[in-house]
């Protein structure tokens, strides 16, 4: 029986808001996650203008975006938006494009950045790049994305329910 491969290169993963996308980038081998940008923007365009450069820079074997779901697990507006952004960049990009639980991951990008010394107003700036950073430490630490190119789910455009792509 022979093993399975081990995921390999960069990864981006991105913290989707309407104003702001945090943007962190880490790699398979290192398993290490850091916090890279902010995309700010009213436009799609503009929006995935700057994803574009990033991929171009970085060339991610695989993107993650963080899944917003209520403390109980349930789903609500927000996560639809990320779904359709998720899909979106799948579509754009023909990447590999990976979700991972996003709770609570501003409240402690904000309690690190406070415990680093920044106060309010200057954390604001770093906030949604440090939330891209530990929804992408999560994704890295996650057993279930250790498979080639970690679990795939796919959203189905017309409803944007999950279906599992490995069955």
């Amino acid at each position: 029986m022979r093993e399975p491969e081990q995921p390999s290169g960069t990864v981006l993963a991105f913290d989707f808001g309407e104003k702001r996308i945090g943007v962190a980038v880490g790699d398979w081998q290192l398993r290490q996650a850091h916090p890279l940008t902010i995309i700010r923007g009213e436009g799609n365009s503009a929006r995935f203008a700057a994803i574009a450069a990033l991929i171009q820079e970085w060339r991610p074997s695989t993107l993650v975006v963080g899944r917003p779901l209520a403390l109980d697990g349930t789903a609500h507006a927000m996560t639809a938006r990320c779904q359709r952004f998720a899909n979106q960049l799948r579509g754009r990009f023909a990447l590999s494009v990976d979700h991972a639980d996003e709770r609570l991951s501003s409240i402690e990008a904000q309690e690190r950045l406070r415990a680093a010394g920044h106060r309010s107003h200057g954390a604001r700036k770093h906030l949604d790049a440090v939330a891209a950073q530990l929804i992408l430490q999560d994704y890295f630490d996650d057993p279930a994305s250790q498979r080639a190119n970690g679990p795939v789910t796919l959203f189905s455009p017309a409803d944007d329910r999950p279906t599992d792509a490995r069955h």
